[in-house]
């Protein structure tokens, strides 16, 4: 089976964890650092999707 996320994209969500971990992640539209795990792991995510990394789609909301 093939990886869902590549391997480039697994850099930036480390990244992202590391910099969340040191108090210098921020969040986007606030500015405020970033405290929570999984905004953490968003945030790398969303690194990756701007830089064309294979990352799948995000979830639509459930109606």
């Amino acid at each position: 089976m093939a990886r869902r996320y590549s391997r480039g994209a697994s850099k930036d969500v480390r990244g992202a964890m590391h910099r969340r971990k040191k108090g210098m992640l921020k969040s986007g539209r606030s500015g405020k650092t970033v405290k929570s795990r999984k905004q953490a792991i968003a945030i790398g995510l969303s690194e990756a999707r701007r830089k064309g990394k294979k990352v799948p789609k995000r979830r639509s909301a459930r109606s």
